[in-house]
């Protein structure tokens, strides 16, 4: 296993869970950060017992936003030093968005700027419903540009005008309201709720929830409308004659639970 000097991993049963661990600074991102996350998400492609992931924060923020100190840098930087660093950062929330595992953002105290990305290319987003999220990145006189494909899937256009050009701070109820995650709730509820959503996926078919994602990518991101028609037939056909797809419908039809079930 790596070592990392931002982030932890662990992994617990079939889980594997990243911590964002910078505590001291609420886990604001730097570009060291940014490589970490990148990395352990290449690796998990690579491991076949873990299922699910999770990504969460250290100490008393899920995370702040870029580092105070990697901006005091950043800003010295010419154009082409700056697309690199940026470039990057675009594709730590791809590599988020196009894991082949179902993930959870779970968020607390915190969420700005860039940290909206991470939570927003997650499948799934649960908050403590204290959490305070901006979009600030206007305040300072630049744009949520890296995060915003993000965003926008989950909030819409307009309402992402009014969360980016405002960079006004709102509560994880709004965030709800907005879509931009999928659960707020009490601290002493948001665990069992999570929990729950865990034991929901243990029980879908492993290859089946990856076939899912690669489906709804395709026909957001790839496919017309046109190009759906074939695309999706052939899909669920070779599909229904896959081991899996052979083994959940004999269970089904047999009444029992099928192997992936423990």
């Amino acid at each position: 296993m790596k070592e990392y000097s931002t982030i932890e991993f662990e992994i617990k049963d079939d889980l594997g869970i990243i911590w964002l661990n910078r505590p001291e600074i609420h886990n604001a991102f730097n570009e060291i950060m940014i490589s970490e996350i990148i990395s352990i998400f290449e690796d998990i492609e690579k491991m076949d017992d873990i299922r699910i992931v999770i990504l969460r924060g250290r100490g008393k923020s899920f995370c702040a936003g870029a580092d105070l100190n990697w901006m005091r840098d950043v800003a010295k930087y010419n154009y082409e030093d700056n697309y690199k660093e940026s470039l990057n950062l675009s594709k730590c929330f791809y590599k988020i968005y196009c894991c082949s595992k179902p993930t959870i953002a779970v968020i607390h105290g915190a969420a700005i700027g860039g940290a909206n990305g991470l939570l927003a290319a997650c499948d799934f987003a649960f908050a403590d419903e204290n959490t305070t999220f901006s979009l600030s990145e206007v305040k300072i006189g630049i744009v949520p540009a890296c995060i915003s494909p993000y965003v926008t899937k989950r909030v819409g256009e307009y309402a992402s005008k009014e969360l980016m050009i405002t960079g006004k701070r709102f509560k994880s109820p709004e965030a709800y309201y907005h879509r931009l995650i999928n659960k707020s709730l009490p601290s002493d509820e948001l665990e069992n709720y999570l929990n729950e959503t865990i034991a929901m996926l243990r029980t879908s078919g492993p290859k089946a929830m990856a076939q899912c994602k690669s489906l709804l990518y395709n026909i957001s991101n790839k496919l017309n409308l046109n190009d759906a028609i074939d695309y999706t037939a052939k899909m669920i056909a070779e599909i229904r004659a896959s081991e899996e797809g052979q083994e959940g419908m004999s269970a089904f039809l047999g009444k029992r639970n099928p192997n992936w079930v423990k």
